[in-house]
C-alpha cells in the first residue's frame, strides 16, 4: 500500500509501535527510500583499499556499490552499474580491478573514479547521441562521501548535514576507537564474519541497548561459561565475556544507556578487559599509549568503556574490543551482519589477537552467544505475523529521561530510551521532514 504522512505517523506512539514496521514489504522499500536514501551510511574504512585499483563492494540499502581507491589516492563510492546495459562491473567483496573497471557484458572500461574511458567498435555510434563525456555514459558516484579518520560514510542525498553533524556525539566512540592506537590509526584485519538473520534490521538496533534480555536470552551460554570456570578453577577472559550476560538485574540497572539525535547512542561498558595493573595484555597497551600520548591521557582514552554504540543506519562499533558490526538490510525479514575486526597500529599484537578472540567468541557464525540472539530475532519476526495482537511496547521507564548537552540519558540502565530514540529518529525520515534532496542528481 501507498502510506500517507498520517499513517506512517500513527504507527509510532510515545510508548509503543506498531508491528508492521517490522513486517510490512511497502513499509520496508519506502525505509530504503527515506532513511537508506538520505542519511550517511558507512560504505567501509579505507584500510580495505590500500592501493589504487583495490576496491570493496557492498550495499547501502537496495543498492549494490563498490567503494575504490583511485589513481590520485582518493576513495570513491559509486553503483556498481554499467550504464551500457546496466551489469554489475564487479562481484560482491574486494579485489583490486587494475588501472579501471571492465564490464565483463560488453567491455565498456571506466575510469577508478567512475568515468567513461572507452567502448568497443566505436564506428557503430556515429550519428547517435553518444557522447563519452556525457555523464549518461559515467558510472555515477553517490551523491556525497565524507571520511572520517578512515571510516568512509555515503549519501545518496545531494543535500543534508555535513558527516560530523550527522554523527553528533557518537563520533567521539570513533575517535577512542581510533586513539587506542598510539599513532592514532586503525585498520581493518582478520577477514570479516557475515551472518544472516531472518528478521527485520531495526530488531538488531534494539537489541544492542536492551539490557532486559541478556540473562534470559544468554542463559545457556552464560550456565556453559561458568560450568567450564568451575572445572578450570578459574575464569579467564574468554568464558567472562559470555559470564558477563548473567548480572543480575540490579547490575543493569545503573548502566548508563546516551541517546543522540538521529538515532545514535551508546551503551556503558559492562566490563573492562582488565586493569592495567593485574593484566598483562592492557598494562602493555597501557604503556605504549603512556609513551605516546603521557599518562593522563592514556588513562582517559583507556578509561572510556563503551560496550556497544549505535549509529543508526549503519552498525554498531565496539571500541574496546575494536569491533564495527556492519547492519546491512537484504528485505523485510533478512538481514546481513559483517562483523569487521580493527588492528590498532603500533600496539602491542596481543591486543589485536584478543580482538579476534571476542569476534570468534561473541560475533561470529559458531558463538554461542550470537545463535541466542538470532533464535529470538526470528522468533520475533514470527510472531509479530499472528494475530496475536498489534503493538510492541516500549513503556519502560518512559517519561523518567534526563535531558543532556546533545541528546538524553537513562536514569535506569534498564530503560527503553534507546529504542524510543530510533523510532523518534525513524519517524523524521519516514515522515520526509529529512529527505527533500533523497536521489537528487
Amino acid at each position: 500500500m501507498a502510506y500517507t504522512n498520517e499513517q506512517i505517523d500513527a504507527l509510532v506512539r510515545d510508548d509503543s509501535v506498531h508491528k508492521s514496521v517490522y513486517t510490512d514489504p511497502d513499509l520496508y522499500q519506502l525505509e530504503m527510500e527515506r532513511i537508506y536514501g538520505h542519511a550517511w551510511i558507512y560504505v567501509g574504512h579505507d584500510s580495505q583499499v590500500p592501493n589504487a585499483g583495490d576496491f570493496y563492494a557492498t550495499r547501502i540499502g537496495d543498492q549494490d556499490v563498490i567503494m575504490v581507491r583511485a589513481n590520485d589516492k582518493k576513495v570513491y563510492v559509486l553503483y556498481n552499474r554499467c550504464p551500457h546495459r546496466g551489469a554489475k562491473l564487479v562481484p560482491d567483496g574486494c579485489g583490486n580491478t587494475g588501472k579501471f573497471f571492465r564490464c565483463p557484458y560488453h567491455a565498456w572500461t571506466f575510469k577508478l573514479d567512475g568515468a567513461h574511458l572507452a567502448a568497443p567498435m566505436k564506428s557503430g555510434f556515429e550519428g547517435t547521441c553518444f557522447d563519452p563525456k556525457h555523464p549518461d555514459f559515467s558510472m555515477r558516484q553517490l551523491a556525497r562521501v565524507e571520511s572520517y579518520r578512515g571510516f568512509v560514510f555515503a549519501s545518496q542525498a545531494a543535500q543534508g548535514d555535513d558527516l560530523k553533524s550527522f554523527l553528533g556525539g557518537v563520533i567521539t566512540s570513533i575517535d577512542n576507537l581510533c586513539d587506542r592506537s598510539p599513532v592514532g590509526e586503525v585498520e581493518v584485519a582478520g577477514g570479516v564474519f557475515k551472518v544472516w538473520q531472518n528478521s527485520n534490521w531495526k530488531v538488531f538496533y534494539e537489541n544492542l541497548h536492551d539490557t532486559m534480555h541478556a540473562q534470559v536470552t544468554h542463559e545457556s551460554s552464560v550456565v556453559a561459561a561458568r560450568d567450564q570456570a568451575k572445572e578450570m578453577g578459574e575464569m579467564p577472559l574468554e568464558l567472562h565475556i559470555m559470564d558477563g550476560n548473567g548480572e543480575p538485574y540490579s547490575f543493569w540497572e545503573k548502566l548508563d544507556l546516551c541517546a543522540y539525535d538521529n538515532g545514535h547512542g551508546y551503551m556503558e561498558g559492562i566490563f573492562n578487559p582488565g586493569a592495567a595493573e593485574r593484566d598483562p595484555v592492557t598494562r602493555a597497551h597501557f604503556e605504549v599509549l603512556e609513551q605516546a600520548w603521557g599518562r593522563e591521557r592514556a588513562l582517559e582514552i583507556l578509561g572510556m568503556n563503551r560496550h556497544n554504540t549505535i549509529i543508526y543506519g549503519s552498525g554498531s562499533p565496539h571500541t574496546v574490543f575494536q569491533q564495527f558490526r556492519v547492519i546491512r538490510p537484504v528485505a523485510v525479514d533478512r538481514t546481513m551482519i559483517e562483523i569487521q575486526t580493527f588492528r590498532l597500529k603500533g600496539a602491542p599484537e596481543a591486543v589485536f589477537k584478543r580482538s579476534l578472540m571476542y569476534a570468534n567468541v561473541i560475533n561470529s557464525p559458531s558463538s554461542n552467544v550470537m545463535a541466542d540472539d538470532v533464535e529470538v530475532y526470528k522468533r520475533c519476526q514470527d510472531g509479530n505475523l499472528t494475530h496475536g495482537g498489534d503493538w510492541i511496547s516500549l513503556h519502560r521507564y518512559l517519561g523518567t529521561d534526563r535531558v543532556v548537552p546533545g541528546g538524553m540519558i537513562s536514569t535506569n540502565g534498564t530503560s527503553e530510551l534507546p529504542m524510543r530514540n530510533q523510532f523518534r529518529a525513524w519517524k523524521q525520515y519516514m515522515l520526509a521532514t529529512k529527505t527533500e534532496a533523497v536521489h537528487a542528481a
